[in-house]
C-alpha cells in the first residue's frame, strides 16, 4: 500500500500544473521579537488566496482518474472552498454547481464567478449554511454529480498535505514546531499526516477561534461533537463540528497542543501584519501568528513555521477589525453615562478627558429625562491606563456610569 507521504508528494507534483509552490518566508520582525526563526508559509498567495485550492484540485483530479465520465462537481461554501472548486473546475473543463447562502457578500460571489468562468453555476439558497449544505447534497444526488467536501474527504486531506511537502523541501530540514489553524481539520490532518511520516520529531500546535473550538471539543470528548453556538467572525475556521475523517487522523492530539484565539485579539494581529509587514490576512489566516505570544517561552531559539492559511479579506470589514482590535487592547471603551441635566455638566465631563482621549461616539439615549439623561459615549485613547484616570475622576465627581465595552448583548444592540 502506498504511504500517505508518497501520495502527498504525487498530489504536490500534480499541483504544479496550476501554480508554483507558495513562498516560505523568514519573517525578520517576528523572529527578532521572539528570539526564534519564524517562517511564514504563505498560503494567502495561492491563485485563490487560500490553501483550499489544493484539496479541491486533488479530489477532482482523483475522481476524474477513477471515473473519466464524471464531469459535474458540487459543493456548498460561502468562501475559500467555493473559490478553490471554481478554479479547479475551470482547469479541468468540467461543470461545477456551487451553492452559497443567500447572505453571502456580493464580493465573494463575484470572485467565485471570476475563478470559475463559464464552467460554474452559482446557486444562492438558504439563510444559514446548514440549509445551503442540505440543498446542495439533494441536488448532487438528483444530478448524479460528485460532492466535494471542504475538509472531510480523504483526497481533500491528501491535497492539503502538499503544504507540508513544499515547506519541508523549502526549509531543507525539519522545523521544530509547526503552527496550524483549524476549522474542519483538513489542513491540520494533511500537514501532520505528512510530517509525522517524514520528520517524526516535529512538534505541532493547533489554533482555533475561541468562538469555534471544534477540535478542543473533539479532543475532550474523544470524537467530533457539534458546538451549540459558533461565532462566525473567523469565517474561514468557524466550524461547528470537526470532520469525522479529520478527527480519525488527529485523534493523537493532546489538549495542551490546542490553543484558542479570541476573535478581538485576532484583529490586533491582522492589523499588525498589515501595518508592519504589509501582509493582508483574513481572520483565519492570522490564527497561527496570533498565538506566538502565548508560545514565547517555548519557541525561543527554535525554528517555527506558521501557516498563514488565507488572505481573502474584504476591506469593507477593516473598520470592524480596527474597532475590535482597539477594544481588545483597551484603547477604546464604551460607557452609558448618566449626565445631570444642568448647565455646565457636559463641560465638567469634557474637562476630565486627557490630552490623548478622543470622543468617538456621543449619543443621548433618553431625550425626555428632566433630571438626568443617559448618554452612550465611546472614547478612544493612546494609552489604556488613561481609562483608570478617567473613571477615577468620574467616581470623585459623582457621575453614574456603566462600562458596556465587554457586555456582548448591550454592545451589539447599541454599538
Amino acid at each position: 500500500m502506498t504511504s500517505f507521504s508518497a501520495q502527498a508528494r504525487t498530489a504536490t507534483a500534480a499541483l504544479r500544473d496550476l501554480f508554483d509552490p507558495t513562498p516560505l518566508q523568514r519573517n525578520d520582525h517576528l523572529s527578532a521579537r521572539y528570539g526564534a526563526e519564524i517562517w511564514l508559509k504563505r498560503e494567502d498567495l495561492t491563485p485563490v488566496r487560500s490553501y483550499k485550492l489544493r484539496g479541491a484540485f486533488n479530489a477532482m483530479r482523483k475522481v476524474r482518474v477513477a471515473d473519466p465520465e464524471q464531469g459535474h462537481f458540487v459543493c456548498a461554501s460561502a468562501g475559500n472552498h467555493a473559490q478553490g472548486v471554481a478554479f479547479a473546475c475551470r482547469h479541468f473543463g468540467v461543470k461545477g454547481t456551487i451553492f452559497m447562502p443567500v447572505t453571502t457578500p456580493q464580493q465573494k460571489i463575484d470572485k467565485t464567478r471570476t475563478f470559475g468562468g463559464d464552467t460554474i453555476e452559482i446557486v444562492l439558497t438558504g439563510d444559514y449554511f446548514d440549509q445551503t449544505l442540505a440543498a446542495s447534497q439533494r441536488f448532487c444526488t438528483e444530478a448524479g454529480a460528485h460532492f466535494l467536501s471542504p475538509f472531510d474527504d480523504a483526497d481533500v486531506i491528501e491535497g492539503q498535505a502538499s503544504v507540508a511537502v513544499e515547506l519541508f523541501a523549502q526549509l531543507g530540514r525539519a522545523p521544530d514546531l509547526v503552527i496550524l489553524p483549524v476549522g474542519g481539520g483538513g489542513l491540520a490532518a494533511g500537514v501532520t499526516g505528512y510530517l509525522r511520516e517524514v520528520a517524526k520529531d516535529v512538534d505541532f500546535r493547533f489554533v482555533e477561534p475561541l468562538g469555534g473550538a471544534s477540535l478542543t471539543a473533539a479532543v475532550a470528548e474523544g470524537g467530533p461533537v457539534t458546538l451549540k453556538r459558533v461565532n462566525s467572525f473567523v469565517d474561514g475556521a468557524a466550524v461547528a463540528r470537526l470532520g469525522t475523517l479529520t478527527y480519525q487522523r488527529l485523534d493523537w492530539v493532546r489538549p495542551d497542543q490546542v490553543l484558542l484565539a479570541p476573535e478581538d485579539r485576532i484583529c490586533v494581529t491582522m492589523l499588525e501584519m498589515l501595518n508592519v509587514e504589509g501582509i493582508v490576512l483574513e481572520p483565519a489566516g492570522a490564527l497561527s501568528v496570533d498565538v506566538l505570544p502565548e508560545l514565547a517561552d517555548q519557541i525561543r531559539g527554535k525554528t517555527v513555521v506558521c501557516i498563514t492559511s488565507g488572505g481573502n479579506f474584504d476591506f469593507e470589514r477593516l473598520p470592524e477589525v480596527k474597532e475590535r482590535a482597539q477594544r481588545f487592547a483597551g484603547l477604546k471603551k464604551y460607557y452609558i453615562l448618566r449626565m445631570p441635566q444642568r448647565p455646565g455638566a457636559l463641560r465638567e465631563f469634557l474637562a476630565m478627558l486627557g490630552p490623548d482621549d478622543d470622543i468617538a461616539r456621543f449619543e443621548y439615549l433618553k431625550k425626555s429625562a428632566r433630571n438626568f439623561g443617559s448618554v452612550l459615549i465611546g472614547i478612544e485613547t493612546k494609552v489604556a491606563s488613561s481609562f483608570d484616570v478617567l473613571t477615577s475622576q468620574l467616581d470623585n465627581a459623582g457621575f453614574s456610569y456603566r462600562d458596556i465595552t465587554d457586555d456582548e448583548a448591550l454592545a451589539e444592540f447599541l454599538i
